[in-house]
């Protein structure tokens, strides 16, 4: 069964690879109406998160947001999967990293760093985008997916340009690999973690919010400099990704602080173009009181 889902996956990525970008929208938008009108996924779910998150909106501005937030969750699907056959150029035109010599300050005196990007706007191309814009090792933790063909062809084709795909499961490991190799790790930071008892607590979009812990636990313990990374749409297909500092010395901020700072950009991020975020995310499924 999982290699003929596979093949089907093949065979999308096939149909998707042949269509022009300048078609490739009109796809998205039917994709958009399919997801929020026919099929409503996870439409409670975003509906709650945006409602708690902007107590202050009406029921009417909430459902703006809500369809606006489908619209990008369609673009994001759909580029994902053109990444598999996009080329070098595309890639570099349509996910321009703006102020490489952030990060390259670090990179060129060979110190490794870690890049925390979020789920927000497109996130996918990422993994193809560093490897172009950057000569160091890339390396991007992510959680394999469960059909282990599609995993592979998703390794293989994300991996492409430069950059690496190593699983969240062997995080220690790729640190201690990689650390003395001039390597930048990035991590998307704004997931929910397993348990409540290994997260990071902070202020967020007005709630207790859970953040997992790892960047943090990993910055402090190899003195990895941090670094947020902002992707905001120019246009449909077209993004910029702008680093900006969050420590240079882990060593000496105070347990949560390098969380914190980065939630304060994200939230900052967020509250400029809320629907570009992934509402559709169970992020406040934990509870702080849980974690006692």
């Amino acid at each position: 069964m999982n290699f003929l889902l596979f093949i089907l996956f093949i065979l999308f990525v096939i149909v998707i690879g042949i269509i022009p970008f300048f078609l490739l929208y009109g796809l998205s938008d039917f994709v958009r109406v399919m997801l929020y009108y026919f099929f409503g996924y996870r439409k409670k779910v975003v509906v709650e998160n945006l409602t708690k998150s902007f107590p202050d909106k009406s029921t009417k501005e909430i459902t703006k947001l809500t369809r606006k937030f489908y619209k990008n969750l369609s673009d994001v699907l759909i580029e994902g999967i053109k990444a598999f056959s996009m080329n070098k150029k595309q890639v570099r035109n349509r996910h321009k990293v703006m102020n490489a010599e952030i990060a390259d300050k670090y990179l060129d005196k060979g110190q490794s760093i870690i890049a925390l990007p979020s789920h927000y706007t497109n996130w996918e191309w990422g993994t193809m985008s560093g490897g172009l814009f950057f000569k160091n090792k890339n390396i991007a933790l992510y959680k394999p997916l469960n059909n282990k063909w599609v995993d592979r062809f998703v390794r293989w084709s994300r991996s492409k340009y430069g950059t690496e795909l190593a699983s969240i499961y062997k995080t220690i490991e790729t640190f201690e690999k990689n650390k003395d190799h001039n390597s930048i790790f990035i991590l998307a930071a704004d997931q929910s973690p397993s348990k409540s008892n290994r997260a990071v607590w902070v202020d967020f979009l007005g709630r207790e919010t859970a953040f997992l812990y790892g960047p943090e636990k990993y910055a402090k313990k190899y003195d990895l400099p941090v670094l947020f990374v902002d992707i905001q749409r120019v246009k449909r297909g077209y993004y910029e990704l702008t680093f900006s500092v969050i420590t240079d010395h882990p060593g000496d901020m105070p347990y949560g602080e390098i969380t914190r700072l980065y939630a304060q950009k994200l939230e900052e991020v967020i509250l400029n173009k809320p629907e570009n975020w992934l509402w559709s995310h169970r992020r406040w499924k934990l509870k702080k009181e849980d974690s006692k």
